[in-house]
């Protein structure tokens, strides 16, 4: 047995690959956090006698149409950042902008990704209008918004009403299958591979982008419950609301930095909406002074937000630790209880930092460890999820479960998602050539 990495250049080759039914992992842009790439021959643990396939989908040839409707079309290794040019050469954007913008989107469809225009604009699977993919024996699908989930599973109607408590979480702790698309959507290349989307797109108009310098949130968390509660009501002017603590800012360049130990919120809003939105929220708030508002550049904006878990990545691996961090989403009346846990995470004397969707009371919370303290940091994590857990949250709403998130994942899966997990693969995959070692297979 052996591990294999072999590269796609063509539809075809992959296709023909397929056919053979190679156990085998799939990815691109090797941007995701969930999957250590350094480390992940160890473990995968493959103990078959069969080779098993590392497949990197990045050299597949990208396409890019816009309709006439404003829907995107795209197939092949098309990142974020590359769509984004696209449509505003053609006066439109995309309504999701992970802040990792070099990672390619039919990986963001499989891992259902977000990001931080949610706010105002919904998950990522609610933009999804088609998508194809390719089955376990290579021939290409096509899945459509409009038509009904559909498996022989018995497990699938108490499944569906099982999801229906987290219908407005970004992602729930499981996929939702409901819309026939939903079978690649957040499954993780587990059941096929997307090959091409039909995405929806917006105007791209004009924003303005704000930031609010505030108290550190270990030591006074008015401020920031004041804001959270405050902009809920404006989704459809204020696009976005993101959250970099005072911790964030020591990984950034010093003439990026905010503040002076202060945490920064950031708003983008309609600049249409600005006048209003400053006037009815940002002046109205009662512990935030108006003399602590302060306009940013775009350009700015986005390097200071992508800036901070860059550097993240690039400590741990310098520390030679894998990132121990959360992707925690709770329900707005369970906001303030996570910020409480986070604040008593803050005092095992370990470096950290948080950022993140805050509008969406959605952050991640980072440790920074030494190796002698990775230990400590993985017990408290798991105080956090047995706490999310009682509090109905998702563990993971942005990002995965990959390979690192797994023993974590199975409390909040029950028989039900457990059968139907089961079901599935038996159907789309039956020689278990997807990801094997995925959170839906028996044996992960």
């Amino acid at each position: 047995m052996a591990f294999v990495t072999k590269t796609f250049y063509s539809q075809d080759d992959l296709q023909s690959h397929l056919k053979a039914h190679h156990p085998s992992f799939y990815f691109s842009s090797k941007t995701s956090t969930v999957i250590p790439y350094d480390k992940i021959e160890s473990l995968l643990e493959w103990k078959r006698e069969e080779d098993f396939y590392l497949c990197d989908l990045s050299k597949l040839p990208p396409r890019l149409e816009l309709k006439a409707d404003g829907n995107l079309i795209l197939s092949g290794a098309v990142s974020w950042e590359e769509a984004k040019v696209f449509l505003k050469a053609r006066g439109r954007t995309l309504k999701t902008s992970p802040t990792e913008q070099l990672a390619l989107i039919t990986a963001g469809i499989a891992t259902s990704c977000t990001g931080e225009r949610c706010f105002a604009f919904g998950n990522l699977r609610s933009q999804v209008v088609r998508l194809r993919y390719l089955d376990h024996t290579g021939e290409e699908r096509e899945l459509k918004r409009d038509e009904a989930f559909r498996t022989s599973s018995p497990a699938l109607t108490a499944y569906q009403q099982d999801f229906k408590f987290y219908e407005t979480f970004k992602n729930a702790p499981y996929p939702r299958f409901e819309r026939a698309i939903d079978l690649m959507i957040g499954t993780e290349g587990q059941l096929g591979l997307v090959t091409e989307v039909e995405i929806e797109t917006v105007e791209n108009e004009p924003v303005t982008y704000v930031f609010l310098l505030l108290p550190r949130w270990e030591e006074e968390l008015t401020p920031h419950l004041e804001i959270f509660t405050a902009v809920q009501a404006h989704r459809k002017s204020i696009i976005s609301c993101e959250l970099l603590d005072s911790n964030c800012m020591g990984y950034l360049k010093p003439d990026e930095r905010l503040g002076t130990n202060q945490d920064v919120i950031f708003l983008e809003i309609r600049t249409a909406d600005f006048e209003r939105i400053y006037g009815d929220v940002l002046c109205s708030l009662g512990s935030v002074s108006a003399d602590n508002v302060f306009e940013i550049a775009e350009s700015k904006f986005h390097r200071i937000r992508a800036g901070v878990p860059r550097a993240i990545f690039e400590e741990n691996s310098k520390m030679g630790v894998v990132k121990i961090g959360t992707d925690v989403q709770v329900s707005g009346e369970r906001f303030q209880d996570l910020m409480e846990f986070y604040r008593g995470a803050s005092k095992i004397g370990v470096r950290y930092c948080l950022f993140g969707h805050f509008g969406d009371a959605h952050l991640h919370y980072n440790y920074m460890p030494k190796k002698e303290e990775s230990a400590r940091c993985l017990e408290e994590f798991q105080r956090l999820y047995d706490a999310v857990l009682g509090w109905r949250g998702s563990p993971f709403a942005e990002h995965g479960i990959g390979l690192l998130k797994q023993k974590y994942i199975k409390k909040f899966h029950g028989p039900h998602q457990q059968t139907l997990f089961r079901d599935l693969k038996k159907e789309h995959d039956p020689f278990n050539q997807f990801f094997p070692q995925g959170f839906m297979s028996t044996t992960a």
